[in-house]
This record gives C-alpha cells, structure tokens and sequence, in this order.
C-alpha cells in the first residue's frame, strides 16, 4: 500500500464528549516496506496489531455516535503507543520473531518512520480532542483500547478485559466497577500490563493535559470474531455512555504521574 494514510478518522458527534483511539487497530505496511523481511504469516500475530480492536472500535463509535481515531500501520513499522525516545518504538524483536527491516535501522530511516507514520497519528488525535473540546466548550473524555493475548510465555491470563492507567483514576474506578459487575467476567486493574508509561499515547495526549481518560483491554479470543465484538460492545457501550455522563469527566484536572 503505497503512499498509505497513517490514520483513520471514524466521524462522529464531536459534541457527544467522548473520543475513541485506537493505536494498534490494523497491521498494514506500506509497499515499500514489502512483508519487512517477516513471513506473512506474522501479520496474522498479536505483535503486529491488537487483533479485533479495530471492529470494536467501529461497533462502539457507532453505537454512541462519537469520533474516533485509528492507526493503520502495524506496530511492527513503528509503535504508535511509545514516545519517540522510547528504544521499543521500532522493535528488533518481537516475542521470539526477529524484523529484519529494523535491524540495522540508519537514523534517517528512523525519522523518516516517525515523520510519515508517528506524527501524523499522533496529530490526527490532538485534532480529535481540539475538535471535540471545541463542540462543547470542555475536554472529552478519552478512551484508548486495545487487546491482548490469552497466553504469554504459556502461561494463561485469566482476566478477560483489563484496565491500564497512570495516576487519573476518574474514568478508571467506575469503568472497573461497571465491569467488574458484569456476571463472569473477570477485570484486571493494570493487568496484564501496568498503563504508566512516559511517552505513550494516554502519557502524551491526556495525562499530561488533564484530561480524563482510561486505557480498555479486551482478551483478544474473547473478539477474535463478529460474536464477540458484538457482545463486548454491547457490555462496553453502556459503561461508556454512563461514565460520559459525570461532569468530572470533563474537568481539566492533573494528576502526579507513576510514570
């Protein structure tokens, strides 16, 4: 895919107060790049996207009528969700699969990742957040989502959605209530991952601004299909909607960060 857009816009209600990412939405690689000297195969794999994010951000945009921004490129090209210092922002190797278009990687090649890819994403979402601010006179509330794998390093992660944050917990307390209150499903308060990270798109684009926002993991076997991106966002969007509601999702308010 030649000269490929670095982002996907999802139009919706800017004024609903609620703006929807997606940084690991898709597994893309523009032409040039061919397979990044990887079997295509590994495109299918968890290191290159968040398998079944990006139907379930469209299900959600949709059923609460709000705009979202999604990353087209795999994270494989360059990770969209790591500062442009972070050394993990173009990955060597990736759970056991070596990239050999990123090693060795020239300096140039590099920015140029960051120029045409990074950037341009990372613009598209202060463009959302300054759209939606502008409808309604205040900061949306952000939600970030993402997926991860049912097994790391064999051993089986029994929660089935995960809520990662920093140092807000706003929007993070009610939306791992609401969740927690659905029967059988198990939440993971910053498991499998801690979500305080310097530099990373919730760090970058609302911590550091004071706006409210979380950081929502989804089992990626449990919306590997229609089925379950269906029933996920039929669960999610209500707790969305509800916490949309408060007006101290709207409040500019820093918090000290762990990061």
């Amino acid at each position: 895919m030649a000269n490929m857009c670095a982002f996907e816009v999802l139009e919706g209600k800017y004024d609903s107060g609620l703006a929807l990412l997606a940084d690991h939405a898709m597994a893309l690689v523009p032409a040039e790049y061919g397979d990044l000297g990887l079997d295509r195969s590994v495109f299918a794999r968890h290191i290159a996207y968040d398998i079944g994010i990006e139907a379930l951000t469209r299900a959600l945009a949709a059923e609460l009528s709000c705009p979202a921004v999604m990353a087209t490129f795999s994270r494989l090209l360059i990770d969209p969700n790591r500062g442009e210092d972070d050394p993990t922002l173009i990955m060597k190797l990736s759970d056991g699969a070596i990239i050999p278009a990123n090693h060795p990687l020239s300096p140039d090649e590099r920015e140029r990742r960051l120029e045409r890819y990074h950037r341009p994403y990372h613009h598209a979402i202060d463009a959302l957040i300054e759209k939606s601010a502008e409808a309604t006179g205040r900061p949306p509330l952000v939600i970030s989502l993402h997926s991860f794998t049912p097994f790391w390093k064999g051993v089986a992660r029994p929660w089935h959605t995960g809520v990662l944050w920093d140092g807000d917990p706003r929007a993070v307390r009610p939306l791992i209530d609401a969740l927690d209150a659905i029967e059988g499903v198990i939440v993971g308060d910053n498991e499998p991952y801690d979500g305080a990270l310097k530099g990373d798109t919730m760090n970058r684009h609302c911590m550091e601004k004071g706006i409210a926002h979380a950081l929502l993991e989804v089992r990626q076997d449990l919306i590997a299909d229609a089925g379950g991106v269906a029933l996920w966002a039929r669960r999610i969007a209500p707790i969305l909607a509800a916490l949309n509601a408060d007006d101290e999702m709207h409040v500019l308010r820093r918090f000290p960060s762990r990061a």
